[in-house]
């Protein structure tokens, strides 16, 4: 009977000449290219679905790939000024509905603290409400950190959120372990998305719309009155990524005749969410037509 688990003196026996010639058919990957190519044939023949593959891929991408590579740049970072009073800021933290906040005194690269939004109800029950003694310890990496190490770091200090701060000290942006595992898993939906019910394109109550990358140009332009061609491309992010002629990071934005195009949500092969507002100019030209139809 086989044993299921061979000692090292089994292990060390020499080859048969089977073996021998077995490796020489079937040579044993020397580069993580070769090993790629193999996984994807084996997903060629069903040995591996496509989601395990894409998973793997990821792993291989996290560990070529840094902070600066994912981060959210230092523009778009929702921070809070501790200056500002608890009714000040609440209504912002409402609007962007994260979980964490960085929260910075007097520069927004004098960061202090973390500031979780749970925190907050705190703010409705006590009377002597100190944001500042609300404050986590913030996290600060290099722009060059391996998201493979920096996944470790999250999960060995229970950590969630870094501050990503260039050669000089200053924020350059701001990573969390969301964002790393994406890169893996591909999109992470929260409670702010909408279901597949929903449709590709959902208007938020402040007038704009949040579309998903994947929503045909047809239906975008029947929906928006846009014109935009499907010659070359046939998603809507398809088209964003190809205006800005990489795969943009999220929070980055782009405006195109008349509209202003947000990154929600993407990972290191495809954009997933868009956030697409109509311009003043947009609402304006918009206007212009309405009256002379009705002229």
């Amino acid at each position: 009977m086989n044993d299921p688990y061979p000692s090292r003196k089994q292990l060390d026996r020499p080859r048969s000449l089977l073996e021998r010639l077995t490796n020489l058919i079937s040579p044993e990957p020397e580069s993580r290219a070769e090993l790629l190519e193999i996984l994807q044939d084996a997903r060629e023949r069903n040995l591996l679905d496509a989601d395990s593959l894409s998973m793997i891929e990821g792993v291989f991408q996290v560990g070529e790939m840094c902070a600066r590579d994912i981060m959210v740049p230092r523009a778009q970072i929702d921070a809070i000024n501790i200056a500002d009073a608890p009714e000040q800021f609440i209504p912002f933290v409402l609007e962007k509905a994260h979980s964490r906040y960085p929260v910075y005194e007097g520069s927004r690269d004098n960061v202090i603290g973390i500031l979780l939004a749970k925190d907050l109800l705190r703010f409705y029950a006590e009377e002597d409400f100190d944001v500042r003694g609300m404050l986590r310890p913030a996290v600060f990496i290099p722009e060059s950190k391996r998201l493979n190490v920096l996944l470790h770091d999250f999960r060995a200090n229970r950590n969630h959120i870094a501050i990503v701060v260039d050669e000089y000290g200053g924020v350059a942006g701001l990573i969390t372990i969301e964002d790393v595992l994406e890169q893996i898993v591909g999109d992470i939906e929260d409670e702010y998305d909408f279901d597949e019910e929903a449709g590709n394109i959902i208007a938020t109550p402040d007038g704009r719309y949040r579309v998903r990358a994947l929503t045909e140009i047809e239906q975008f332009n029947e929906t928006f009155g846009t014109n935009f061609s499907d010659a070359e491309v046939d998603t809507i992010g398809g088209l964003i990524t190809g205006r800005f002629g990489r795969l943009p990071h999220r929070g980055e934005r782009v405006d195109l005749d008349g509209f202003e195009f947000e990154v929600l949500r993407g990972d290191a092969r495809q954009v997933h969410m868009l956030l697409v507002s109509r311009l003043a100019t947009g609402l304006a030209d918009a206007d212009a037509d309405d009256a002379s139809t009705q002229s």
